[in-house]
């Protein structure tokens, strides 16, 4: 099957899919090689074997040189972790081998699993090229991944060490990672050649690793091949790690694996310029030969742009196909060491706060950027999947009102989320303080009663996905340092199919205070069990007090019901928050309580849409329904102990919270 594509700037891209090859190689074997179809002279081609000739005894003490000789630049790059002579062994074979294929190419390129080996008439020393290249992979998907959602583990492995790789000597790294919470091992492995940059290197490797998102995704074993630069990433150890001892006992080609049975996919992009331009058009040529690939398995790949590499900037962003949501939002890899360093190995004095989740540190990045580290706690509610939820959702989603995240980390037990600083934190942090809360005047309240609004409008209804955010709270409203809200932790986070109104969980995850009835002890959410949420918070800004702060012990009103016994007695000023009320505007004051009493009526049915809600608070004179009362009526005790070091709980379907 051939595919033509154009790849910008000229190139033609052609794919060709070979399947029903048995996996395994034989060990010399080339796993492929391009030719141009320049014809050499006599000359050139004994220049040409002189130059081949010249290279191949330096393989046995370096894994990467290049030469030139009468305009022909030859070089060769070994594999980071094999022996020398296994080194030299690879080079001699390409050399023959290329010579054998290509007898009368002006350029040529051959890769073996242990080397790659290339000439060219051209100038190629100190020039990134990622083309030509091919690709591997296995044509088995991976049954604990779906092709259109990102591998939080297989990237976070990669971009580690694409970023090891760049400060490398040899421009070489590999490593084991772990999949499916720990429980799975995975193996990558990422090379340049020498002779370009350690900016350049990076650029390539991303390169190669944001085409594979194309290629990979849902498949198992594969492997992305370029001239300057590639990378594989397997489930089995495939490279020899590195260790204390002396050199390793030469490895095989491949592992046998469990004969070689299994079906693949092998897909060849060859992209070398081999003929003039044409008057209307030009055309390229290209040599294939059937590729013998190796046993393993692999992860979803989805791509993103690595902190620092101006080429990578100019590339499409974001972690998913485009939508008409996307407004090319960076999002980076991290190693752990710059997060340590960021946040002086996550210091008291760098601590911001703490949730359900884990602590948040300040912290700032090389180049003097502030960023917010979020630290999920081993013990906390959040797992794996929370993680990738979070990541997976709001590196999706861009709105003046939702915190945009700028990338991820992890490493061993360690799960980092790094966020856009807030420099005042979290509404509650204001709010509940009995100094700050002054300094939130009625204009900054009603901004951020605004701004919420609109940006739980945009999840619901705006966005591309259909997002139940299920934890809107005031410690998950950041502020920024104009005190505008952005809505964060997007860890339970739902996505809803274009008609699905509804969904249920035996996991109710959740604050209390917060959560709708029919979520805390059914389990049903909606997007109404949304506005129910915003509701509560209203009636936070609006009153400057908690919801469950008032005194549960002597089994006083929480807040929803001495809301609603003030607005119904004519007394709802009252509720108005003291600091504010010789400022605000008393009617607009109580409009917005009958609001938030209309958000959290009992039945999701007489709930407002966001949509509505938008409307009524952006109304004056329209007259409003009037709300029945909230389900935590007078007498009927909520169990909402709210506190900013355990806010978040996990509560069975059985449990009354009534």
């Amino acid at each position: 099957m051939f595919m033509v594509q154009d790849m910008g700037a000229n190139l033609l891209l052609v794919m060709i899919t070979i399947t029903g090859v048995a996996i395994g190689s034989v060990t010399g074997q080339p796993l492929y090689h391009v030719c141009s179809n320049y014809t050499a002279n006599a000359t050139y081609q004994t220049d040409l074997d002189t130059l081949l000739s010249s290279l191949t005894p330096k393989a046995v003490s370096q894994h990467f040189d290049n030469d030139s000789l009468n305009g022909i630049s030859g070089l060769y790059l070994c594999r980071g972790d094999v022996t020398h002579d296994q080194c030299q062994n690879c080079v001699k074979n390409a050399s023959q081998e290329i010579r054998s294929r290509c007898p009368s190419d002006k350029e040529a390129i051959i890769w073996y699993d242990e080397c790659l080996l290339r000439y060219s008439n051209a100038t190629i020393f100190g020039v990134e090229a990622i083309l030509p290249g091919f690709f591997m992979w296995n044509v088995q998907n991976n049954n604990n991944s779906s092709p259109n959602e990102p591998d939080i583990d297989a990237n976070a492995l990669m971009y580690n060490l694409i970023q090891l790789a760049r400060d490398d000597e040899m421009m070489f790294a590999a490593d084991e990672g772990s999949a499916g919470g720990g429980t799975r091992p995975t193996y990558g492995l990422v090379q340049c050649t020498r002779d370009i940059t350690s900016n350049e290197c990076g650029d390539c490797l991303v390169q190669l690793l944001k085409q594979s998102q194309e290629c990979c995704q849902g498949k198992i074993g594969w492997r992305r091949s370029g001239p300057s630069c590639n990378l594989r990433y397997e489930s089995y150890l495939f490279f020899t790690p590195k260790t204390d001892a002396p050199p390793p006992v030469p490895v095989s080609g491949s592992p046998k694996g469990n004969g070689g049975n299994n079906t693949t996919t092998i897909v060849a992009i060859i992209v070398p310029v081999f003929t003039v331009v044409l008057a209307l058009f030009g055309f390229y040529y290209y040599r294939s030969r059937r590729l013998k690939v190796q046993e393993g398995t692999s992860q979803v790949i989805l791509l993103n742009n690595l902190e620092g590499k101006t080429r990578m900037q100019r590339m499409e962003e974001g972690w998913d196909d485009k939508g008409e949501d996307d407004d090319g939002g960076e999002m980076h890899y991290f190693n752990l060491t710059t997060i340590q360093i960021a946040t002086n190995n996550f210091s008291d004095a760098n601590k911001l706060g703490e949730g359900g989740f884990g602590p948040v540190y300040k912290g700032k990045l090389p180049d003097g950027k502030a960023i917010a580290v979020k630290r999920l706690s081993k013990n906390s509610g959040q797992g794996l999947e929370e993680f990738k939820a979070e990541v997976k959702f709001i590196v999706k989603l861009q709105h003046n009102n939702l915190v945009r995240l700028i990338g991820c980390c992890t490493k061993g037990d360690e799960k980092l989320l790094v966020y856009e600083y807030m420099a005042n934190t979290s509404l509650d942090a204001f709010l509940f303080d009995a100094t700050k809360c002054v300094e939130l005047d009625w204009a900054k309240r009603a901004n951020i009663i605004n701004g919420t609004a609109r940006g739980l409008l945009y999840l619901h209804e705006d966005s591309r996905l259909k997002i139940i955010h299920r934890d809107l709270k005031a410690s998950n409203i950041l502020l920024d340092d104009e005190m505008n809200p952005k809505i964060s932790d997007f860890g339970t986070a739902r996505t809803f199919y274009a008609k699905q109104v509804e969904a249920s969980t035996n996991r109710v995850v959740g604050t209390y205070g917060y959560m709708a009835p029919e979520y805390a002890m059914e389990g049903l959410f909606s997007m109404k069990s949304d506005v129910y949420s915003f509701g509560v918070l209203m009636l936070e800004v609006i009153s400057g007090r908690r919801n469950g702060g008032f005194n549960l012990e002597t089994r006083a009103q929480s807040l929803l019901p001495y809301a609603w016994r003030s607005w119904n007695e004519g007394k709802a000023e009252e509720l108005i928050d003291r600091n504010v009320i010789r400022t605000c505007h008393v009617r607009e004051a109580v409009r917005w309580i009958n609001i938030a009493l209309l958000c959290v009526q009992e039945d999701p049915e007489d709930r407002p849409s966001m949509s509505k809600v938008v409307l009524m608070l952006g109304g004056k004179s329209e007259e409003l329904p009037k709300p029945s009362e909230p389900p935590f009526s007078v007498g009927r005790l909520a169990v909402s102990d709210y506190s900013s070091t355990s806010d978040l709980v996990t509560v069975s379907t059985n449990v009354s919270t009534r």
